[in-house]
């Protein structure tokens, strides 16, 4: 939705070539569609490589990626949210403990949020106050992202004054995010499981595709939502040109405007008095112009005719002399050009098959094509190829007028007139100063993690390496400095088109069990799982692939080792049922009147993270330590 209302504003206003509707339909049939936590197996070239998208909590469908391979993670985290939003669930970077690789941003490493409930009074007083004034208020948005949250605030805070939301796509957005609500916070998806509310029925906003519509619209105070945030073009920017110089109104930013933009521009400290800003638009061609132009189309397709002729006598040439070196049969004229036409649609030539005769690769179709027609028969009929049915795009007309599916089958009238207007036009531009009279207000609701929150994620998290791809050079250092002292050693903070090297320092093979090695493995079961203490030596195999084989020489003695994950409260519950006395105190776990059970973890791990785990048992050494160190042991499976 975003990419394609960027092409129509774009169209609009400039003579804009970078990507089309057709490149962007294009694009999205190469992607592969992928649920939260599923895992896609990559083959070929990507081999043993695996990837599964989680929740961001940035935008509906944002995701961060686990990227895993020979049992290590690397973890793409750019663009999260920690809080828990009106729609969307907060991140789940939490839950990944020590990947070998976490690359991330220091986007907003130095800036702290108010608490969400603040930030939506504050933002939700600054429109009234400026309604009651008999002031609008413009936000500049996106066209599908966290301009949800937004709609949503406005819907639980109804104001006394209409509320637009007006983009090229903004019926067709809303639309389709009806459908998604799975997708969205828990609260919203409960909602509607239990009283069939969708939250995205909206009573207190109402969609507009068109800048007429909201000209047309009551006269008095008005709250409206906008496309583009930057304000360099679209409906924000003709409404900011309206607006600026009534000192009653207000711009609302409610995300920081992109480098050398002019939402960039309004929100300096102070802002400015005056900007100057271009304003454009197209208009049909008219008069000598619109002679010149058409001069120039048939032009253009008489040179298109005349090569599309010569291409043509030249296959016509090739086809007689391979039919005189080829085929001693000669064909009649007006047979071939029958045959032509029957095999042809469009002018395009249709292959036909007849098993059993292979034509040579220049000539026309063979003549008089017949083929028996065997049809399978079952239980319910004549069985029938869903193939045949289907329209290929050798089928389809060359002169068909590009068309652009919204996700509904349906066409927007805004975007529908910008796609089938075919007439000549051109873009005309003018430049203005504005004086800007207005009051300006940033309020942050771009949905990423603070600063407080990335520190404290990452210290969670712990990486063995640390990337940071994104953010101003003083959030960069800023971070960069705070992890090299508190989450890992190894932090990188690349420039751009810099390439560094993170690979790991675990070197993982691919080795394969010989089955002679396996016959005499005891395997034991613990859980769900099965294991087994293995002493063999590494070969190869006759592909040069690494086995493990038995060894030659009798295997060295090697220590004990308890396998189990134990918990202190399951193990209290165990005890109890022994009759023995236990009681938690301290964090420690009192087993009788003398013996006392602790988990200690391993010192280098930091913040409580897991890892190396010891169960300290203090007391004297008495029958009472010996009966709980087996009722201990017990729980293990001992190595």
């Amino acid at each position: 939705m975003m990419k394609m209302s960027l092409a129509f504003l774009l169209q609009q206003v400039s003579e804009f070539d970078l990507f089309t509707l057709d490149d962007i339909d294009s694009a999205f049939q190469n992607v592969t569609r992928l649920t939260y936590s599923q895992n896609h197996h990559f083959s070929g070239k990507g081999e043993g490589i695996v990837i599964s998208p989680h929740v961001a909590g940035h935008l509906l469908g944002g995701t961060i990626w686990k990227i895993s391979k020979d049992g290590e993670d690397v973890i793409y985290a750019v663009d999260f949210n920690h809080r828990k939003e009106k729609h969307l669930n907060g991140t789940v970077l939490e839950s990944f403990v020590r990947p070998a690789v976490l690359i991330t941003d220091a986007y907003n490493a130095l800036n702290n949020q108010l608490p969400t409930k603040q930030r939506e009074r504050g933002f939700i007083d600054a429109i009234r106050k400026t309604v009651e004034a008999g002031g609008n208020v413009l936000i500049p948005v996106d066209t599908a992202g966290r301009v949800l949250e937004l709609i949503l605030i406005l819907e639980e805070s109804p104001l006394n004054c209409p509320i637009y939301f007006l983009t090229y796509v903004a019926s067709s957005t809303i639309d389709y995010v009806k459908s998604f609500l799975e997708w969205m916070s828990d609260n919203i998806a409960k909602s509607f499981e239990h009283t069939r509310d969708n939250a995205f029925l909206l009573k207190h906003v109402s969609l507009l595709i068109n800048k007429n519509d909201l000209d047309n619209a009551p006269a008095g105070p008005k709250v409206v939502l906008a496309s583009m945030a930057s304000l360099e073009a679209g409906f924000a920017h003709d409404i900011f040109v309206e607006w600026a110089t009534d000192t009653k109104n207000l711009v609302l930013f409610t995300e920081r405007g992109q480098f050398a933009t002019l939402a960039r521009m309004l929100q300096a400290d102070p802002p400015p008095k005056a900007v100057k800003v271009t304003m454009s638009k197209r208009v049909p061609l008219v008069g000598e112009e619109l002679l010149a132009y058409e001069e120039e189309q048939n032009r253009i397709k008489k040179e298109e005719a005349l090569k599309a002729s010569i291409i043509k006598e030249e296959e016509s040439k090739a086809v007689h002399a391979s039919d005189n070196v080829v085929d001693p049969m000669v064909i009649d004229a007006s047979n071939t050009q029958t045959s032509q036409e029957a095999g042809s649609h469009g002018s395009r030539y249709r292959d036909i098959f007849i098993d059993g005769f292979v034509p040579p690769p220049n000539c026309a179709a063979p003549m008089f094509p017949f083929y028996e027609n065997a049809s399978e028969w079952d239980d319910f009929g004549e069985v029938i190829n869903p193939d045949d049915y289907v329209i290929k795009d050798d089928d389809m007309d060359q002169g068909a007028l590009p068309f652009v599916n919204n996700m509904d089958g349906k066409l927007d009238e805004g975007p529908a007139s910008l796609i089938l207007d075919m007439k000549p036009s051109k873009v005309v531009s003018t430049e203005l100063t504005v004086q800007v009279k207005c009051s300006l207000i940033y309020m942050d609701f771009e949905g990423h993690a603070d600063s407080r929150a990335i520190k404290s994620i990452l210290a969670h998290v712990a990486p063995l390496k640390l990337v940071l791809v994104r953010g101003s050079a003083e959030a960069t250092e800023h971070l960069k400095q705070h992890c090299s002292k508190n989450v890992c050693p190894q932090v990188y903070a690349p420039q751009i088109e810099e390439t560094i090297d993170v690979t790991s320092d675990l070197c993982a093979y691919k080795v394969q069990l010989s089955e002679k090695l396996m016959s005499n493995v005891l395997f034991k079961k613990l859980g769900d799982h099965e294991i087994a203490w293995i002493d063999a030596e590494v070969g190869k195999t006759e592909n040069g692939m690494l086995s493990l084989l038995p060894l030659s020489t009798a295997a060295p003695p090697h220590k004990s080792v308890l396998v189990g994950d134990l918990k202190l409260a399951d193990f209290k519950q165990f005890l109890a049922s022994k009759g023995v006395q236990v009681e938690f105190a301290g964090g420690a776990l009192r087993c009788g009147e003398y013996v006392t059970l602790r988990k200690v973890g391993d010192a280098s791990q930091k913040g409580g993270l897991s890892g190396t785990q010891q169960i300290v048992i203090e007391g004297p050494l008495c029958e009472d330590y010996y009966k709980i160190r087996d009722y201990l042991y017990s729980q293990f499976y001992l190595l």
